[in-house]
């Protein structure tokens, strides 16, 4: 049948014969074909060969088109490597990474997920949460304000602005942001959700207010580098940190500086000396040369108490100062201010040349009345001296002027460091764990214990232990070497049982404690995934170098790990080397859900994902024999057969004819058919290459011997439908040498190369089917009858165990394939991808011409083909350029084009391509270092359910129930045993929350931030004054006052005075006796009164009520409408006979009246 592709290459070419065993009952060979009648056509006139890239003869046109490629990102885990920023919601329990290449990525829990890609390549360098509302805000470099929406992973907002921005900051669970700029202007920002949008408000301050303030001229780039609301201030306040060192608090309800420090007036009497090589402690000096005037660039600050009193600014310098902020000093007490001693400098070393100061950060410690804590430092030590995050003790129970330094700690980082975060605690110290970003994309999180243990030793550089972000799908360690995505089909004879299986497992994951102590818990999983009827659909496998084989459910975005197959199997004698070897080639069967693993020493592992109760055997095949193992493998996947009789890395590996067969490529360029129904070797070829190529792509097809079938069909029905199906094993080598095997008998049919000046990295073939895909190419055509088959002689393999094996078999169950066989005969299409060409064959052509080449002008590196409505139609290129391509079949022409930049922001790096791995509906699978993602080229393809199937980044229910809990009395006390559940979890988050931002959690609860709303909402200087009495009290009147169901009585005017006359006496008769009662007995009160007072309301009881409140209001509002109604009407009615009157009185004289 393919003699006539391949003629004139085979007469040129043979390859030597392969060693073969024949089974103990040979098959029949095929007769052959007689030759069909030939076809008179004119003779062609001959053309040269044209010179164009492009040769194409009698193609029809695909049927994909542009508008069906539309590339996206389905999932994508792990960390970025050009992490740069972090933010932390401490409610949601939510870390955000913001990178340098425009992309945020937002972690949860219980593997959950989820990618921001901003349009722009820009670096991030403001990151924060509005807190507990579901929005990140972002500031790039290009000074683009993003807010993000998690819930729907998308830009709600964005705007640009003019100046560059210096300082950024948003206060705290509100929705209000400060934005400072390079030429000292704050300005105010308010995210509206109802509008969505940015809303730019009236209220700033000016730049000129630091100037008047100091008493000193202002430069003219006075640039704002920190903005922090102050603590304890009810967002009152707001401190203010310039270029050149200046320090200012800002009250905006009062429009004025209520604070200065760090001018030139302003000097030094107190240092202390934290260097890691020196003793600790004070230095107080007298000396007026000590004195350092302190205009210098800041480049850190923090709060360094959580009411907002002390303040510990780093300067470029390395110097770290700790200001005492607890007195406010105007600019007319500047004078008295330089005889207090209210800053302290702290030094990380001796040395003339530091570091500049570029991160700070607090954690108090809650016992000591706010005076003692840690200071993160990182920078401030000598130049030279090795990269570390330093974590001072710091205490000043006795005052500021007193401070001291309690214990230091070194903490030596995996990378350079990018940022951190302090994650919240419930205990007294303010912080349990630290989150550290490092580069390359590494999250480390260390625990207070450990930090605690290190500061108290007397080392200054100690090895703190720390816990790595656990990956959902590892890549690095160990490192994973290749993958593959496997289909499970619905109908499919184990679906059902593997299904329940894997979710019997997530059942018991679910109620098992965590292995690992990661803090974070944000996000909820799509309800998709509890559904009564779930059903599996993909696996995703991943072979590493270690030799394990780790499978994760696919069906949903949120991949879930359910089998960790070990490189040894129990029961069974196999040497170390070969088990633990680095796993080199998977194939997975979706007819009977087999798994096979091939690995670097030449061995093969077969399994079965959904094991049979009744057979507990293993067979293990070796070069001279077969041994068989009872044993129990226990729960999970059985291993039913190991293959070891060639010691040579396996390359490839082919399941064929439902499972049955399994064929094997190696590195030594040579080929193996396995029977996997009863474990024997059928046959080893030789090597199919000169060189010894090794193998790197195999594609098996059974076809039906069709001229059989037509000529002798009075003897079908004696004969088994195997006597008409033949197996070819098509094998393709790294120097372009194809080869096709006959998968019965082990002979070569043909081969050929395919010249190329270089060395090929990757080329592959595919066979391609479908009936539409190819015109009528036939016509004009005859089929040459000189078949010339050059079969190798089969020679016995005394090295290869042997034993029955069983005949091919179609599949019974559906009667319908034997026709299907027919009408498929000839609809076959080579496809030949390398890495400068591609090739299209005709298998059913005597040319041996290809009917499509394309030369291409870029390297390929890998290749793919797809189906759409299940026929194959086009094929995927990756270039090593990291451009991919989207051409359609059978033209091969281009339709898409993308790349993994504009796609994933990534640059295709070394082996890449061995990692990727690809479903038929044009489904990508990529590893990059730390990073794993899918991606989708298809428009019509949405396998994974999007946006269904994702789960939510913002947890609706915990925003619900910390706004209950915030409604709770401030005054009600949470004792210790009420701190749980849901609601001690907002409580521990809301106290971790005062450990980074400083605020008190009943200070939020009391802080009413509607009112910022009237301070923003007006120029600064210009707020409306409202006129009061000194004793008079604004009547506030609210719906709940409002009384509808009163009757309405309209009295006479001489009533109304008579009532006010009385009023008026009870009034006055009131303030006479006022304090006075005759009454000594005390006022009984109501059961509801007392509720009302003493009882301690839950979540949920308080969530009831304010419903219940919510509906009587909405009645209220309802009659108020009503009443409105009726009060215009009667006022159109009385202003229309107001009008008549007018009217008539016009004709009216005066005298007339």
């Amino acid at each position: 049948m393919f003699s006539k592709f391949f003629q004139r290459n085979t007469s040129q070419q043979q390859p030597p014969p392969p060693q073969q065993q024949p089974p103990p009952q040979p098959q029949p060979q095929p007769q052959p074909q007689p030759p069909p009648t030939p076809t008179p056509t004119p003779t062609p006139t001959p053309t040269p060969t044209p010179p164009p890239a492009e040769v194409q003869d009698n193609v029809s046109k695909g049927v994909l088109t542009p508008k069906d490629i539309n590339p996206r990102i389905a999932l994508h885990y792990g960390i970025p490597s050009t992490a740069s920023i972090l933010a932390f919601d401490h409610i949601q329990s939510l870390l955000a990474i913001g990178t340098l290449d425009g992309r945020i990525k937002v972690i949860g829990g219980n593997n959950i997920e989820g990618l921001l890609v901003s349009p722009k390549r820009s670096p991030f360098k403001y990151l924060e949460f509005l807190q507990n509302q579901g929005f990140l805000v972002s500031v790039s470099n290009e000074n683009e304000i993003q807010v993000w929406n998690l819930e729907q992973r998308q830009i709600a907002s964005s705007l640009q602005w003019e100046s560059n921005v210096t300082a950024f900051s948003i206060i705290f669970c509100s929705s209000y942001m400060y934005v400072g700029d390079e030429y000292g202007m704050v300005y105010v920002l308010k995210y509206d959700a109802e509008e969505v949008k940015l809303v730019p408000m009236p209220y700033h301050v000016p730049a000129d207010v630091a100037a008047d303030a100091s008493g000193m001229s202002s430069p003219k780039n006075r640039s704002v580098v920190g903005i922090l609301p102050q603590p304890s201030s009810q967002g009152n306040k707001v401190l203010i940190a310039y270029e050149d060192g200046l320090i200012i608090i800002w009250d905006v309800s009062e429009d004025k500086v209520v604070l200065v420090k760090g001018n030139k007036d302003l000097e030094l009497k107190c240092k202390i000396t934290a260097d890691s090589h020196k003793d600790t402690g004070p230095d107080l000096s007298d000396d007026i040369s000590d004195y350092q005037p302190l205009e210098k660039e800041i480049a850190a600050l923090c709060w360094a108490s959580t009411d907002g009193s002390v303040l510990a600014v780093g300067y470029v310098d390395g110097d770290i100062l700790l200001w005492n902020l607890s007195s406010t000093t105007s600019a007319k007490d500047m004078h008295a201010a330089k005889l207090s001693n209210d800053v302290v400098k702290l030094l990380l070393s001796t040395g003339d040349r530091r570091l500049p100061v570029i991160v700070l950060h607090w954690s108090a410690h809650r016992s000591h009345n706010d005076c003692r804590g840690r200071l993160f430092v990182y920078g401030g030590d000598a130049i030279g001296s090795e990269e570390a995050l330093t974590i001072l003790s710091l205490d000043w129970s006795s005052g500021i002027e007193s401070l001291k330094c309690t214990g230091r700690v070194d903490l030596t980082l995996n990378g350079s460091f990018a940022d951190m975060v302090l994650l919240p605690s419930g205990g007294d110290m303010g912080t349990s764990s630290t989150l550290i970003l490092t580069n390359p994309g590494q999250l480390n999180l260390y625990n207070n214990a450990g930090l605690s243990s290190s500061i108290s030793l007397l080392e200054k550089r100690n090895y703190v232990s720390s816990i790595q972000y656990p990956m959902v799908i590892p890549t690095i360690e160990p490192q994973l070497t290749l993958a593959k995505l496997g289909l499970v089909f619905r109908d499919g004879k184990f679906s059902k049982a593997l299904s329940e299986e894997i979710s019997s497992r997530k059942l018991q994951a679910t109620h098992c404690p965590r292995s690992t102590n990661w803090p974070l818990t944000g996000g909820v999983p799509s309800q998709l995934h509890d559904a009564e009827k779930y059903q599996v659909e993909r696996l995703y496998m991943a072979g590493y170098q270690d030799g394990t084989v780790k499978i994760w459910d696919a069906t949903y975005p949120t991949f879930a790990l359910i089998y960790v197959l070990g490189p040894e199997v129990k029961g069974i004698n196999v040497a170390h080397a070969d088990a633990n070897a680095s796993v080199s080639a998977l194939e997975f069967c979706s007819d009977t859900l087999s798994l096979a693993i091939g690995n670097e020493r030449g061995m093969v592992c077969l399994y079965k994902l959904v094991r049979s109760a009744d057979e507990m055997t293993l067979k293990f095949v070796t070069g001279t024999e077969k041994e068989v193992y009872t044993l129990d493998q226990g729960d999970g996947p059985q291993c039913t057969a190991v293959f070891s009789f060639l010691s040579s890395p396996i390359y490839a590996l082919q399941f064929a004819n439902f499972g049955t067969r399994l064929a094997v490529g190696f590195h030594c360029s040579r080929v193996a058919l396995l029977d996997t129904s009863t474990s024997s070797v059928l046959f080893l070829t030789d090597s199919l290459s000169g060189s010894n190529s090794p193998i790197t792509s195999l594609a098996v097809r059974l076809f039906s011997d069709s001229s059989d079938l037509i000529n002798n069909q009075e003897d079908t029905e004696s004969k088994t439908m195997e006597d008409h199906v033949r197996l070819e094993v098509f094998v393709m080598t790294k120097d372009a040498h194809t080869v096709v095997i006959d998968g019965n008998t082990g002979g070569i049919l043909c081969s050929q190369s395919i010249k190329s000046e270089k060395e090929l990295t990757s080329p592959s073939l595919y066979i391609i089917e479908g009936d539409d895909l190819i015109s009528e190419m036939s016509s004009g055509k005859h089929v040459s009858n000189s078949s010339q088959k050059s079969e190798a002689k089969s020679e016995p393999v005394p090295d290869v165990a042997c034993s029955e094996s069983a005949p091919l078999k179609v599949d019974h169950e559906a009667s319908a394939k034997a026709s299907h066989f027919k009408q498929r005969v000839g609809n076959f299409l080579l496809l030949f991808c390398c890495e400068d060409a591609l090739d299209l064959y005709s298998l059913n052509e005597v040319d041996i011409n290809p009917i499509r080449k394309v030369n291409l002008t870029k390297p390929c590196c890998w290749s793919t083909r797809f189906k759409k409505d299940d026929k194959d139609c086009g094929v995927i290129l990756l270039y090593q350029t990291g451009e991919i391509e989207i051409r359609s079949l059978p033209d091969l022409e281009v339709v898409g084009e993308s790349s993994l930049m504009s796609i994933l922001r990534w640059n295709l790096k070394t082996n890449m391509e061995k990692t990727i791995c690809s479903s038929e509906n044009a489904q990508i699978i990529l590893v990059n270092g730390c990073e794993f993602a899918a991606i989708s080229l298809l428009a019509c393809e949405n396998d994974f359910r999007i946006p269904e199937s994702l789960p939510s980044l913002h947890d609706k229910l915990l925003t619900a129930a910390a706004d209950a809990t915030i409604s709770l009395s401030p005054n009600q006390k949470i004792t210790q045993g009420a701190s749980s559940g849901i609601l001690g979890g907002l409580i521990k988050g809301f106290q971790g929350s005062m450990a980074e931002h400083d605020v008190d959690l009943f200070e939020v609860c009391k802080n009413n931030f509607a009112r910022l709303e009237g301070i923003f909402s007006s120029p600064p200087f210009l707020k409306p004054s409202i006129d009061l009495v000194d004793d008079q009290k604004v009547l506030e009147l609210r719906i709940d006052d409002i009384d509808i169901d009163e009757p309405l009585f309209v009295s006479s005017s001489s009533e109304m005075m008579s009532k006010n006359d009385t009023k008026g006496r009870g009034t006055e008769r009131e303030r006479l006796f006022e304090g006075a009662s005759t009454d000594s007995q005390p006022k009984l009160k109501t059961a509801d009164e007392i509720k009302a007072k003493y009882r301690k309301e839950d979540v949920s009881a308080v969530a009831a009520r304010a419903k219940d409140k919510l509906i009587q209001r909405q009645e209220k509002l309802e009659r108020l409408s009503e009443r409105t109604a009726e009060l215009q009407s009667g006022a159109e009615n009385f202003g229309s006979m107001a009008n008549e009157l007018a009217k008539q009185m016009e004709k009216r004289k005066w005298w007339n009246i």
